[in-house]
């Protein structure tokens, strides 16, 4: 609804991307409903550079590859950031040691994002995906 709302308003009409950020895998036939996304994905999502995904099975081994590879956390502990300076692989908990909550680090992951908006950014195919 915000989405149509915005797209409507003549100050943001050739402002605003269509695209939610998210990895979907669509089932066969296609674009019907949303494929359960397991480790076979993994790679390909996080290729893909979106920071969004949907529809994972309860307890699939690929949540926990996101925990351990992308988060950096271990089981039942924080993911370590700017405010957990402490490791998450160690038995400590990893928020004993506090940072500045406000730092924000670029990692690996966050340059895929950025690749990402700078792709749909791009003079040659912005205009095809903005509101109509």
């Amino acid at each position: 609804e915000s989405y149509l709302t915005i797209c409507n308003h003549k100050d943001y009409q050739n402002a605003i991307v269509n695209y939610d950020l998210h990895y979907i895998r669509w089932d066969n036939p296609p674009k019907q409903h949303l494929m359960t996304l397991t480790l076979k994905h993994f790679d390909d999502m996080v290729e893909s550079g979106t920071p969004f995904a949907p529809k994972f099975a309860k307890d699939d081994l690929v949540l926990d590859k996101i925990d351990k590879e992308l988060l950096h956390r271990s089981y039942g502990k924080f993911t370590p950031s700017g405010w957990c300076l402490g490791g998450s692989f160690s038995s400590k908990d990893p928020c004993v040691v506090y940072g500045n909550p406000n730092a924000v680090k670029p990692t690996v992951n966050s340059k895929r994002l950025k690749k990402l908006l700078i792709k749909l950014l791009d003079s040659e195919s912005f205009r095809s995906k903005q509101c109509k």
